[in-house]
């Protein structure tokens, strides 16, 4: 019988700075842990980017099969052993309760990752590969309501808080805040 995985489920606004707290608990905490991303999926060439970009493909159409089968692959992955590093951003209705449903086999650990809007503001234009304001917008809405196992604020040390989140992940104890929400 495979042992199934565990999640590091990593969430904040674009641009806080998920990534980089994603791949330092990768780089070192003491097991294997994949890092998923959408970013990973899309920067690899698995979405026709440049056909979405130009419309000839309508991503408005294709972007809930595409979210579904990710959030059904994070499962499958865990099911499969593989531990995980999460980082997403949970702006659409209905994707909480859907990954609850879906994870709620596996160990958790939510963690909330929390930026200073002037610091988002910057970070989205130094980037230049998001859609202006969608910092602005997250950061107004996808902590509301949220509960998490453990938060970090990244205007702070990046190294202090990757070790923190480690931390805080060997220590846990109990059900996770995201497992709890299971069956209401």
């Amino acid at each position: 019988m495979i042992e199934p995985g565990k999640i590091i489920f990593v969430h904040g606004a674009s641009s806080s700075g998920k990534s980089t707290l994603a791949r330092g608990i990768q780089a070192q905490i003491g097991l294997p842990f994949w890092h998923i991303s959408i970013d990973h999926l899309r920067d690899s060439g698995v979405l026709p980017m440049d056909r979405f970009k130009s419309r000839e493909f309508d991503w408005k159409a294709a972007r809930a099969p595409f979210f579904d089968g990710f959030h059904r692959s994070l499962a499958a992955y865990a099911a499969a052993g593989n531990n995980l590093v999460v980082e997403h951003i949970l702006d659409t209705p209905g994707w909480l309760d859907e990954l609850v449903a879906l994870l709620a086999p596996f160990d958790v650990f939510f963690v909330g990752v929390h930026c200073p809007l002037p610091l988002l503001i910057a970070r989205e234009k130094a980037r230049g590969d998001r859609p202006v304001g969608s910092a602005e917008q997250d950061f107004h809405s996808i902590h509301r309501g949220m509960r998490y196992d453990f938060e970090v604020h990244t205007d702070r040390d990046a190294q202090g808080n990757i070790e923190k989140v480690i931390a805080a992940w060997e220590g846990r104890g109990g059900r996770s805040v995201l497992g709890s929400r299971a069956g209401g």
